[in-house]
């Protein structure tokens, strides 16, 4: 199979769909790869080193676009990006089609067989390959959660972990999935005094288990969301439903009530954000702010840490890469039930329940699309 990788054109996305590890790995299976000029530059990666591991230049993203059997990417495919895909062509990477109907019209009109990186599933029942990302967001979340409570930032002015007599801020996160457990990490570690709400009273007995005393647990109601989000200094965003729009859980008279001068991270945003306030954001401009409360809704958070995030991201869908590539598309999607799962799009039709529901499309069960 030709495989191809373009830059990723997002602002300021320096990720890469294949390092020069994985695309060695496609080669000695036989492929070919092709790969954009200077795609793996935010990662540290040049052309060289892609030749080196069996790789072919091509010039632009059309080049790429045409050639490619399969295309692999990070972020969604902008529009200019959408226009290049063609009917029979496979399209591998994150789509977050739930909030973005434009995107989904736009890869129902090409034809192509879209997977998405956020719905795949494993056998015990996790994202595999969204788990690597929102590890990283999870722990970039409290990062600059402390940044921009910093006064010269627009925050409270606060220190996330407090000094001797002083008492370290109080962060709620919201949600104990994989996001939730790694800003719980890093908010302990600096020293902050930490809840976490979630529905499950199995999760946070895992979380008890996982990091005891020193982290307060707390089963989600809307009174407990009411009390502990008005008393924070920090608010992270962590709740995802597979597929779906990110439900609403603090809304606009809740965020009136925050201290001013206190932050909210997003991290649902990719799915429509978790505050009734959120809007996206990028890197360039990352924060605004609502009711005196500083809003960090950026949708692509690992693109600020790419080399980080783009290898942890290849380790995890290079088994995946590698079953699409050798069996070819529709015997591996017929194979993997899991992989299956991913498919969002396929000959025009949205073949993911929940992505439907959300976009108010027709849903077609996808080992029924896949016959046609």
């Amino acid at each position: 199979m030709r495989i191809g990788v373009p830059k990723e054109i997002k602002i300021r996305e320096y990720r890469v769909g294949l390092t020069p590890t994985n695309v060695r790995e496609l080669v000695a299976h036989g492929h070919e790869v092709v790969v954009e000029r200077n795609a793996g530059a935010g990662i540290g990666m040049t052309d060289r080193h892609y030749e080196a591991a069996g790789a072919r230049i091509a010039a632009d993203a059309a080049s790429v676009f045409a050639e490619a059997e399969m295309v692999v990417k990070v972020k969604e495919p902008l529009a200019p990006e959408r226009k290049m895909l063609r009917k029979g062509q496979a399209l591998f990477t994150y789509l977050h089609l739930a909030p973005d109907p434009a995107q989904a019209h736009d890869l129902m009109a090409s034809g192509a067989t879209c997977i998405a990186y956020e719905t795949v599933t494993s056998p015990a029942g996790g994202l595999p390959l969204l788990a690597p990302m929102s590890e990283v967001a999870g722990r970039m979340s409290i990062q600059v959660g402390a940044y921009f409570l910093e006064k010269a930032h627009g925050g409270l002015g606060m220190l996330l972990g407090g000094v001797p007599g002083v008492d370290p801020a109080k962060v709620v996160v919201l949600g104990g999935g994989v996001v939730g457990t790694h800003a719980i990490h890093i908010a302990l570690g600096m020293g902050a005094d930490v809840w976490v709400l979630d529905r499950s009273v199995d999760v946070l007995r895992r979380l008890w288990s996982q990091f005891d005393r020193p982290l307060n647990t707390v089963f989600s109601t809307r009174d407990a969301v009411e009390q502990h989000v008005a008393a924070a200094d920090l608010v992270i965003g962590g709740v995802l439903i597979p597929g779906a729009a990110a439900p609403k859980l603090v809304g606009a008279d809740l965020i009136r009530k925050m201290k001013p001068g206190s932050v909210i991270v997003d991290v649902a945003i990719d799915q429509g954000g978790c505050f009734e306030t959120s809007r996206p954001t990028t890197h360039d401009e990352p924060t605004y702010v609502v009711d005196d409360v500083i809003h960090y809704c950026v949708t692509n958070m690992p693109g600020g840490v790419p080399r980080t995030s783009a290898v942890a991201l290849n380790n995890a869908t290079l088994p995946y890469v590698l079953a699409l590539a050798d069996k070819g598309v529709a015997r591996a999607l017929a194979d993997d039930p899991h992989l299956r799962n991913g498919l969002n799009v396929h000959a025009g039709r949205i073949t993911h329940q929940a992505v439907a529901a959300a976009l108010g499309e027709a849903f077609v069960d996808p080992i029924s699309a896949l016959r046609t």
